[in-house]
């Protein structure tokens, strides 16, 4: 008896076989798999799912009355918001916009949202999604009228950024309102090279992670629809995604020629979201992730903090990354308007820096050199890292070695279930 690919995403058996489930058929201007005898393109601007889906008249969407998940990342090459773009735009009938956490225009902190009202530029409704899926998303998407829901965030490519969840839950949701879902694509501003760190478990799924995918899952938000429709949607919805051109899987976010726009406050450059996927770990302890400075996630650090820290995780000599003895006060967050010791995060060579297995160095020698270490009571640092694994194995007094040996089959088990959906 062959094991199903959704079997083997929650499990830690790397050896077991996977059956194939083709992805998805889309249309025309969507997503389809490179063959793999392509021969070589020549390198070409990048082009977005949102500048192709425009290039081409919106012709898949014709006919159609359109909503469109979105935030202010959802820009044009020269920084004009998409909605702006396609309400002036007689080629496509958009009837409502749907807001993620932080909202449309981004105007709240982390854990909020903007709430139901008019769009003072446009005039379109705009609905909150935030916090909501199943029925109660579903009917949202029934209230505004639309019948082809569009999605263009700009993700940065760890599990537990929660704008890849809003479009699991609005894809789910759109199945059962009987709509259709057309994600356009953007990069992944931190490369789609590999996939790194623990597979979330099952019992551990949060809105921070719904389903048992890599911490730092290397796939753009496009090739994530295609995995979700293939493996984890009861009912898959239909889909399309509008794939991008131009785009190589080992580029970083400033070869894509693309504005940056900080997708949530905290995450206010591209070198955040690079160090992102290993530090917000820190999340899940007594020390501040940097919420409240300039340089969120790349600080960390606490009260009673030396110089010890640094010195002990340079020790180590991870590949790609200093660190630098820090001292900071956050102007809110984990200790407001106190002065804080600890680390500053700096990545000098990207190409060779691993994101997740740095961010459990740092956690494994915080706790070693500073006595007031400590996780938060509610074990967050699980959901994060998507079961009591990390948590317990340091604790124990394992080494990074050995804690990023622990995830090592659970993780060859999802790339190899990840390879079947990439488009680039």
């Amino acid at each position: 008896m062959t094991l199903s690919r959704r079997t083997l995403l929650a499990t830690t058996a790397a050896t077991a076989a996977l059956t194939a489930t083709a992805p998805p058929a889309t249309a025309a201007l969507t997503a389809t798999a490179p063959p793999a005898t392509a021969a070589p393109r020549r390198t070409r601007r990048l082009r977005t799912g949102f500048e192709r889906l425009a290039g081409d008249g919106y012709g898949i969407l014709r006919g159609e009355r359109v909503g469109i998940v979105t935030n202010p990342t959802g820009i044009t090459r020269d920084a004009r918001h998409i909605v702006d773009v396609m309400h002036a735009d007689d080629r496509v009938d958009l009837r409502a916009v749907f807001g993620p956490e932080h909202g449309f225009r981004g105007t709240a902190q982390a854990g909020g949202s903007e709430g139901r009202h008019d769009d003072p530029a446009t005039g379109l409704p705009v609905y909150d999604t935030y916090l909501k899926s199943g029925q109660a998303l579903a009917d949202v998407f029934t209230a505004s009228g639309v019948d082809t829901v569009l999605f263009d965030i700009q993700d940065v490519g760890a599990r537990f950024y929660t704008y890849i969840w809003t479009l699991y839950d609005c894809m789910a949701a759109a199945r059962l309102a009987g709509k259709r879902v057309v994600v356009l694509d953007r990069p992944n501003p931190v490369t789609g090279r590999a996939a790194l760190g623990p597979v979330l478990r099952k019992e551990f799924a949060t809105f921070i992670g719904r389903e048992p995918i890599a911490q730092a899952h290397g796939m753009t938000v496009g090739e994530l629809a295609r995995l979700f429709n293939g493996e984890f949607l009861t009912t898959p919805v239909a889909l399309d995604v509008v794939r991008m051109t131009g785009w190589k899987r080992s580029a970083f976010h400033d070869g894509s020629g693309l504005p940056w726009v900080p997708p949530s406050p905290n995450m206010p450059t591209p070198e955040t979201a690079l160090v992102y996927a290993g530090t917000c770990l820190f999340e899940g302890t007594n020390l501040s992730e940097g919420r409240g400075t300039t340089r969120p996630f790349e600080l960390l650090g606490a009260e009673g903090v030396d110089g010890r820290w640094a010195a002990a995780v340079n020790e180590l000599r991870l590949p790609g990354v200093h660190f630098r003895e820090a001292y900071f006060a956050p102007t809110f967050s984990k200790f407001q308007g106190k002065t804080v010791g600890g680390v500053q995060v700096h990545v000098h060579d990207r190409a060779v820096y691993d994101p997740v297995r740095t961010g459990i160095a740092l956690l494994v020698t915080a706790k070693r050199s500073w006595p007031g270490f400590a996780w938060r009571p509610d074990h967050w640092i699980d959901k994060l890292t998507g079961s009591t694994r990390v948590r317990t194995l340091i604790d124990a007094g394992a080494g990074v070695d050995d804690v990023v040996a622990d995830w090592q089959p659970e993780l060859a088990a999802f790339r190899e279930v990840r390879e079947e959906y990439l488009l680039y």
